[in-house]
């Protein structure tokens, strides 16, 4: 499972994940993903969803609905 950011210092989440997509299944490549963050246009989530990530979720976000993101990820089929 992998939760992160778009906007990174270094590596931007769109490369980041598009970078564990190449990684074979056995490594990783297939891992449920979320996109937390500040970046909620839909512009933006659609490039989340098509760089790899199955959610996109914007930022503030409280803890419940952190709970909520984790839960979905973890029921992922991918």
């Amino acid at each position: 499972m992998i939760v992160s950011d778009i906007a990174m210092p270094g590596e931007d989440g769109f490369s980041f994940i598009q970078r564990v997509r190449r990684l074979s299944p056995e490594r990783g490549g297939r891992a449920p993903a979320a996109a937390l963050t500040a970046l909620a246009s839909d512009d933006d989530r659609q490039r989340a969803m098509q760089s790899g990530f199955q959610l996109h979720v914007a930022k503030p976000i409280g803890s419940a609905r952190l709970a909520a993101v984790i839960a979905e990820l973890a029921g992922w089929r991918g």
